[in-house]
């Protein structure tokens, strides 16, 4: 107890002349406007994950009679196949429910997807970030949101365990392991990353070699997965970095490159 007491009060001191000296770390806040905007990304995000949980439930209702027809179910076609199912008087209730469910979740996402690009293109970061292959608009924009100022992060690394995609340190005995990400952060952060990165892995060739070679090696696509949303991260902090970096200025024609050596700015 006198341990822990001692400890406390080295911290508090420790606390107090960081803020004398007027070098505590400042916590981000972001602004009303952004957390509205925010609850904007969250809400498409659980409607999107709420439809999709809908259509599992009735993809596996028609494979329970035979019909598999993967993503075509939801054409025009698959739909009239889908309903022509001759089903039990149960069965055929929950069928037309999950899909009464489906046609109300349609208009409302589609709604917010207007939304979110009409934020997203009012944001040059949010810009920045879509030039990467598999970034789209949502993916942009909760990034943004989420980091906020770049500059908050020195290095990649911070941002990456930020997001709660660095891996967990299991050491003992002079030996370090490497385990499963630490999962500290924003949720819907990392489920938007690793759904990007999978688009990203199919457009982009380095990333496309790198997801081939980790799931060959592990033998498991999750881990590559997972992977390769970490180098996605990792991409858009220094698209950010250098996006907010000045831009040099424009040298006139028939200036020198360079300063002379004993010459000062004042000289020109």
């Amino acid at each position: 107890m006198v341990r822990k007491q001692k400890t406390d009060d080295r911290d508090a001191l420790h606390i107090l002349d960081l803020l004398i000296q007027n070098r505590f770390p400042r916590i981000w806040v972001p602004s009303a406007a952004e957390r509205d905007v925010r609850q904007l990304v969250r809400h498409r995000h659980k409607l999107v994950r709420l439809r999709t949980s809908v259509m599992n439930q009735l993809h596996a209702l028609a494979m329970g009679q035979g019909l598999c027809l993967r993503k075509k179910l939801w054409t025009t076609v698959g739909r009239q196949k889908l309903e022509s199912l001759q089903l039990d008087p149960w069965a055929s209730l929950r069928r037309r429910e999950l899909l009464g469910l489906v046609d109300q979740l349609d208009p409302s996402i589609q709604q917010l997807d207007c939304a979110v690009i009409s934020e997203a293109e009012s944001r040059p970061a949010a810009v920045c970030l879509m030039q990467q292959a598999g970034v789209g608009p949502v993916t942009a924009l909760a990034f943004v949101l989420t980091v906020g100022p770049v500059s908050r992060f020195a290095n990649s690394k911070k941002l990456v365990s930020y997001l709660g995609l660095n891996p967990s340190e299991e050491s003992s005995g002079g030996r370090q392991r490497l385990g499963a990400i630490s999962k500290q952060g924003n949720t819907m952060m990392r489920c938007l990353l690793v759904e990007a990165a999978q688009t990203a892995a199919r457009l982009d060739p380095e990333l496309r070699r790198d997801y081939q070679r980790l799931k060959f090696r592990r033998g498991h696509s999750a881990l590559a997965k997972v992977a390769m949303a970490r180098k996605l991260a990792v991409r858009l902090y220094w698209k950010l970095r250098e996006a907010a970096q000045p831009a040099p200025l424009a040298r006139m024609q028939g200036s020198p490159a360079s300063l002379v050596v004993g010459e000062s700015l004042s000289s020109y």
